[in-house]
């Protein structure tokens, strides 16, 4: 009876651990998010932004499936707030969320546990391009579907969404990869990072 309830207080900690560790890096992104640069499109509007950065380094630092919850809220809530992005935050929810997933599979894969540099630059890269080509493809879809613009418009309008996209991804990538090394190093003695990121 006491090993039992021993092993469930652990557990107990452990969990609020992760999501003290998933609530800190979704507010990180969300507060990233507002450091943009607005870009006009023929159908409307894109942006330079830090957002993309912070849900990388969700990925590599939390792993998979609790570096996807972070950036995908962050993200959608930052929608929710945001003037004019309300209706596209169930998108956001999704795709950021796909981003941050993909980087920490592979970052935490055979478990390096986002240790490895080369897995976290792979990661990232694809964490990112994974991003683009869902952000783009709902754009274009959207575009032809919904707002029933002609496809020549609609290229155009994914064409200059998705320069900016790769900017942001590049960004991201670069920022990212040698911040998590920085960040695991510099609390690799803390609770924190023996209960989330070890």
């Amino acid at each position: 009876m006491i090993i039992s309830m021993s092993g469930e207080k652990t557990k107990k900690r452990f969990d609020l651990y992760i999501i003290v560790a998933v609530g800190l890096l979704a507010a990180l992104v969300f507060a990233a998010s507002f450091l943009r640069i607005l870009i006009p499109t023929p159908l409307g509007n894109t942006a330079l932004h830090l957002g993309n950065v912070l849900c990388l380094l969700s990925g590599l630092l939390l792993g998979g499936l609790n570096g996807g919850l972070a950036a995908g809220f962050g993200s959608f809530f930052f929608d929710l707030v945001y003037p004019g992005y309300a209706e596209s935050a169930p998108y956001t929810l999704v795709f950021k969320f796909c981003l941050a997933l993909v980087c920490g599979l592979i970052a935490y894969a055979g478990g390096r546990r986002g240790e490895k540099a080369g897995f976290n630059i792979l990661g990232a890269i694809a964490g990112s391009l994974t991003y683009v080509v869902l952000y783009l493809g709902k754009s274009f879809l959207f575009d032809i579907w919904f707002a029933r613009t002609e496809v020549a418009t609609a290229w155009a309008d994914v064409t200059a969404k998705g320069i900016v996209s790769i900017a942001n991804a590049v960004i991201a990538c670069v920022v990212a990869v040698p911040l998590a090394f920085v960040i695991r190093k510099a609390v690799s003695h803390t609770a924190i990072y023996k209960r989330v990121m070890k």
